[in-house]
């Protein structure tokens, strides 16, 4: 299995994902955003972990390549590959499939568990 993480910004990489993804035997790869590099391809990818960012997914002027990245994700959950979005990342997953992502009324922050509860079509819904 082939993983692979986009990360925006140097002091956000995959931390105990990265463990995991290890422990998994997952071969990992990345691209960091910051240090503009191109995207891969679908094709060499099984699992895309979309990392965190101080920046919002609508920061498309400051970020231009956050454009890019969301046609990249889009593409992604489009071809049936799995997608899991941390903070930003899931800003993107929403943005990606056309919802509107805008601030909530208190700061989140923080790893919290998460269980799955049950499978839909290829995703999992999840709970925490």
């Amino acid at each position: 299995m082939r993983a692979h993480y986009l990360q925006h910004v140097p002091f956000e990489g995959l931390a105990s994902i990265g463990r995991w993804l290890d422990a998994a035997g997952y071969e990992i790869s990345a691209t960091r955003l910051f240090d503009p590099e191109k995207l891969p391809s679908l094709d060499n990818i099984d699992l895309l972990v979309i990392m965190g960012g101080p920046m919002s997914v609508n920061d498309e002027k400051a970020f231009p390549w956050l454009a890019a990245e969301k046609q990249f994700v889009r593409d992604a959950i489009d071809s049936g590959k799995a997608v899991l979005g941390i903070c930003l990342g899931a800003q993107l997953i929403a943005s990606a499939l056309g919802a509107r992502v805008y601030p909530n009324a208190v700061k989140e922050i923080g790893w919290f568990p998460i269980h799955g509860v049950e499978t839909v079509g290829n995703s999992i819904a999840c709970f925490f």
